[in-house]
């Protein structure tokens, strides 16, 4: 079987992503793909908190090409750190209706999270095209995949396919307060510790493993900055979480499922 891959939460640590694939044989020292016919998905939450975010999604695109071309893969899903960029991208800080809270809009939300104002000032059409059609989840060889650690994909729809063209329309969508729902739905954390709320996911979902990011290690599940250089299982076994928190000092994983 073709070898699998899955790294998550880069937040524009492109050095830090960059040396976690070449450790792990699947890019050289030019930062071109070296990993033959091997399947890289990359998580979500390319931007934010870090220098490059910008970089790190062309690295993603230029080496997705590279691998298709090599008999590889690499998939990138959708992070709510992508979401909220987008909304920023496209509302700006204006006020939103029903959103008191904050006067600055998606834009003071977004800046809050961690943006940087040089990955918005760097867009271009090809990234925002690139961002807007990447999927919320998928289900590779019995694993599946997705950003956060939550079940609100369920209010997405019951099937895999059905979250991703849910979640393509909203990504289209115009109006500022139906992207508040948006953004709330593709934040949850925290929801999978139940070995029943994971078992729900994949009855649904389909796969018999479930692999997030979103929530770090260090902060969202308490381990030291050593117990954090590698996955954590929990969930009854069914939840493996691979953010190693790279922007709160720790590492950013590359973690080997097949």
């Amino acid at each position: 079987m073709r070898p699998l891959f899955a790294a998550s939460d880069m937040h524009g640590h492109r050095a830090e992503f960059r040396a976690a694939l070449r450790d792990s044989g699947l890019i050289d020292s030019t930062g071109d793909w070296c990993g033959a016919d091997a399947r890289l998905w990359v998580l979500g939450d390319y931007f934010d908190r870090g220098p490059d975010g910008i970089g790190v999604v062309d690295d993603i695109r230029r080496i997705s090409g590279q691998a298709a071309a090599a008999g590889g893969e690499v998939g990138a899903l959708l992070g709510n750190h992508e979401a909220h960029l987008l909304a920023a991208h496209r509302f700006g800080a204006a006020p939103v209706p029903g959103w008191a809270a904050r006067a600055d809009g998606y834009w003071g939300a977004w800046m809050t999270l961690g943006g940087r104002e040089d990955d918005m000032r760097r867009l271009t059409a090809e990234h925002l095209a690139w961002l807007r059609a990447l999927p919320a989840m998928a289900l590779v060889d019995g694993h599946l995949l997705m950003h956060c650690d939550s079940t609100r994909y369920l209010e997405f729809g019951d099937t895999v396919e059905a979250v991703n063209k849910a979640v393509a329309g909203h990504l289209a969508g115009t109006d500022p307060r139906e992207w508040l729902t948006f953004c709330f739905l593709v934040s949850g954390r925290g929801e999978l510790h139940s070995p029943e709320a994971a078992d729900f996911l994949l009855a649904a979902f389909g796969g018999s493993l479930i692999v997030h990011g979103h929530s770090t290690l260090i902060s969202g599940f308490g381990l030291s900055r050593a117990e954090a250089r590698r996955p954590f299982r929990y969930g009854g076994g069914r939840v493996l979480a691979i953010d190693g928190g790279v922007f709160e000092g720790g590492e950013l994983l590359v973690t080997r499922l097949l």
